[in-house]
């Protein structure tokens, strides 16, 4: 079996917002996340991306989902892929499109959506809505100040139930907590 490599995460949470918004403009558009086939992974452009996503759409224990916006659902702008661990979810792997990071970014909240997203995979898995995932040492505090999130060994980090209820009524205004 082949050995997992730890990946400490480094997304940034720019701005929690209703779904994603144009940075220069600040309109709000619609956005959808869907699960990632393996059938579909010739849709990611490697020279796209930091991490390897082909790969980890083939890894059978995990779930690769692509955010868009209802506009144009051809474009994506975040992915992230997870794993239900039976009592939780754990994020292996976000990341904002290429055109999403940086000063120049096009759009904000990319990253608060698919953290939200994660949560909300956690409260329809009757796991209260509990996300776990390794952050880069420096960027812990920033997770404890944008999410919510709290430390428990090392790296791991966790969104409890309240900070995940938050999360998600922020993006999924429908869905029944």
């Amino acid at each position: 079996m082949k050995k997992q490599t730890e990946i400490q995460l480094d997304f940034e949470i720019d701005k929690l917002t209703k779904s994603i918004e144009n940075a220069i403009s600040g309109e709000s558009f619609l956005t959808e996340i869907t699960e990632i086939t393996s059938t579909e992974k010739g849709i990611i452009k490697n020279a796209d991306w930091v991490f390897d996503w082909k790969s980890e759409i083939g890894e059978k224990t995990k779930s690769v989902f692509k955010l868009n916006t209802v506009e144009n659902p051809k474009i994506i702008q975040g992915l992230i892929s997870l794993t239900d661990k039976g009592d939780h979810i754990f994020m292996d792997l976000i990341e904002s499109a290429k055109f999403n990071k940086g000063k120049n970014k096009l759009y904000n909240g990319v990253a608060g959506n698919l953290v939200a997203f994660a949560c909300k995979v956690s409260f329809e898995k009757s796991y209260d809505g509990i996300v776990s995932f390794i952050a880069k040492t420096q960027l812990i505090s920033h997770y404890e100040q944008t999410l919510g999130a709290k430390r428990f060994a090392g790296n791991r980090m966790f969104i409890d139930t309240k900070e995940a209820k938050i999360l998600v009524k922020q993006y999924y205004k429908d869905f029944k907590l």
